[in-house]
């Protein structure tokens, strides 16, 4: 199945999604924040036996821009997602979240725990755990010897003590030490962050201080009774690993996959690694 359609959020905006792929659906929450769906692209083949439902939140790709640009915290793109799910008909969602995307898939769980029926979370943040990255320093560190990484690195090195105005061209420098393989197909999806990315969405993804009761989220989650997969690549330089074990802990029913050698995007970087082992966990959901 292939095509694309529009969900009409409860405050009248147009949440673009496209379908990819057959079989029983499986909701995408892409991450970024503020990246369209399209990094996404088949998730390494799990479009073979499900439809992919990849969706462009609020202010990103396809969909509207809303006028007050708070409207852009995940707490509201987690309503979106129960517009989402009734646009579809479910009764229950399998929810699969990328990075920032789990957060909102977090969110949207602790508030509709009897609308999961399973979530995969897919190299995610501490931010709901209050978990800080402390192992990537380490984590970078032993890539040292990658000859590839000289550029990358130096640029990592080079970031806190950089002017703003360098921030970007140090991004884009660094942007290889988030893959574990470095080649043309990582390089164009990195490359692709660019046209893909929104910069208010980005910016206003995290609310306010006071806003948003994380440690309430988080206590909420272990009425998640569904079953919860959580993938890490063990040389990100995002979030690390470390975050993956402390969201693994926020639910009663999670299972933590560390895929060896492989970074924040572990679909693009090395399919044959990431496919079978969230095909193995779908598969084996109560039917």
């Amino acid at each position: 199945m292939s095509g694309a359609g529009v969900v009409q959020t409860r405050d009248g905006l147009r949440l673009a999604y496209r379908l990819v792929g057959s079989g029983p659906p499986l909701v995408c929450q892409p991450g970024g924040p503020g990246r369209a769906a399209t990094y996404l692209r088949d998730l390494g083949g799990l479009n073979d036996g499900r439809t992919l439902v990849l969706l462009d939140a609020i202010g990103t790709g396809a969909s509207d821009r809303p006028d007050d640009p708070q409207r852009l915290g995940y707490q509201h793109l987690a309503d979106d997602l129960e517009d989402v799910r009734e646009h579809l008909g479910l009764a229950t969602m399998d929810l699969l979240g990328h990075s920032a995307g789990t957060v909102v898939a977090q969110v949207y769980a602790a508030a509709h725990p009897e609308r999961i029926n399973s979530l995969v979370l897919v190299t995610p943040p501490g931010w709901l755990q209050g978990t800080r990255p402390e192992d990537v320093p380490a984590i970078v560190n032993a890539r040292r010897g990658e000859p590839h990484l000289a550029e990358a690195l130096a640029a990592w090195d080079a970031w806190d003590t950089a002017p703003e105005s360098e921030h970007r061209r140090l991004e884009i420098a660094a942007r290889p030490l988030f893959y574990g393989p470095w080649n043309d197909v990582t390089a164009a999806h990195a490359a692709g962050a660019d046209s893909e990315m929104d910069a208010v969405a980005e910016a206003h993804f995290t609310p306010p201080p006071g806003t948003v009761d994380d440690a309430a989220i988080v206590a909420a989650l272990m009425s998640v009774t569904a079953p919860v997969l959580v993938v890490a690549g063990s040389v990100d330089a995002g979030p690390g690993v470390k975050a993956a074990y402390a969201v693994a802990e926020s639910f009663p029913n999670a299972t933590v996959e560390v895929l060896d050698g492989l970074g924040h995007f572990p679909w693009v970087e090395q399919p044959a690694a990431f496919t079978p082992v969230v095909q193995a966990f779908l598969g084996g959901l109560p039917s």
